[in-house]
């Protein structure tokens, strides 16, 4: 899915809340030549029979985010809690009555010509309505890349940098020009990594297996989510370790996992049916734990969700005043 986003919609940029056809960037911004910014992804689930509105995870988001703007050396002031105060209270001013994505992005906000990034830097957050990213009710085909996924030593893949996302574009482009849902991508070593935004589970003889993070792919937030569901509520066997290439053709069941695409069962991979060809036991089991855990339908896993719509705290309002905005 292609998000359109409304010139209408508020946006956090510069230290405010403003419409976004106001929130502008000049054209020799350091970040869009050079690629050194690095964005995050946090998602908002719609529960229609409680009628609110749940972020899944923020302040981890937020702790992965400014760990990961470190590597570029980019400051991101404000707290992981004040930054997630902020995102509930954009929402807010959005009234936002359905699923969102949500984008924080910082960068090195330098106008100039030259790629040695100094210490000027900027972050914005946008929250935008946004459905499934692959269209995955029947499962999708997915197809492995020419493209190997990039070294930890030139980008470390386990962050979203700016400009490592050309190589998923590249992967992603190639995949659909070849008929393909999306794409898989092998490391240097031939092992599987990843697809071109999101991370990759095997299930095989009753396992459920997924590359280590060692194997250059995402530290993702919704990998870990299902490791842990797995684990706690189903009791399934968890093997991080290499995956490859082969073992994707004779295994039981794949699916992809990720901020935007949640949950996506792979039932064709390079054209080979994947077990029986269609969504696995295993993979059914997770995707509705899922569901219902980011719904907010299970009480165990509230410590994982932030409510948009209840009344905002003394506590909240007093981080946003002192990231200097004004929440009235």
């Amino acid at each position: 899915m292609q998000a359109e986003a409304d010139p209408k919609l508020i946006v956090y940029f510069g230290g405010e809340y403003m419409p976004l056809g106001e929130a502008k960037v000049g054209i020799l911004t350091h970040a869009l030549h050079y690629g050194t910014g690095v964005f995050e992804g946090i998602r908002a689930h719609w529960d229609a029979v409680g009628k609110e509105l749940f972020l899944m995870r923020p302040v981890e988001h937020f702790v992965r985010w400014k760990q990961n703007c470190g590597i570029l050396r980019i400051q991101v002031p404000a707290t992981a809690d004040a930054l997630t105060a902020i995102t509930v209270e954009l929402m807010r001013r959005n009234e936002f009555r359905t699923n969102v994505y949500v984008r924080p992005l910082a960068y090195k906000s330098a106008e100039r010509v030259g790629v040695s990034p100094d210490a000027q830097d900027a972050f914005a957050i946008v929250a935008l309505p946004f459905g499934e990213y692959l269209h995955a009710e029947k499962g999708i085909h997915a197809g492995v890349s020419s493209w190997r996924r990039i070294e930890d030593n030139a980008i470390p893949a386990r962050a979203k940098i700016c400009g490592a996302y050309v190589n998923s574009a590249l992967a992603s482009d190639e995949a659909r020009q070849r008929g393909f849902d999306e794409a898989i991508l092998l490391n240097e070593s031939g092992h599987v990594a990843e697809g071109s935004t999101c991370n990759l589970f095997m299930v095989r003889n009753g396992e459920l297996i997924t590359p280590p993070v060692s194997e250059n792919v995402l530290e993702g937030i919704t990998r870990d989510t299902v490791m842990q569901l797995a684990q706690k509520e189903m009791g399934v066997p968890l093997v991080e370790r290499p995956i490859d290439r082969s073992e994707l053709y004779v295994c039981d069941e794949l699916f992809f996992t990720g901020t935007a695409v949640g949950i996506a069962p792979i039932v064709r991979v390079d054209h080979r049916q994947v077990g029986a060809g269609q969504t696995g036991t295993v993979t059914n089991a997770i995707g509705q734990l899922y569901y219902d855990v980011t719904r907010g339908h299970m009480l165990s896993y509230w410590k994982w969700l932030k409510p948009v719509y209840q009344s905002m705290t003394q506590h909240e309002q007093d981080l946003i005043s002192l990231v200097g905005v004004n929440a009235s």
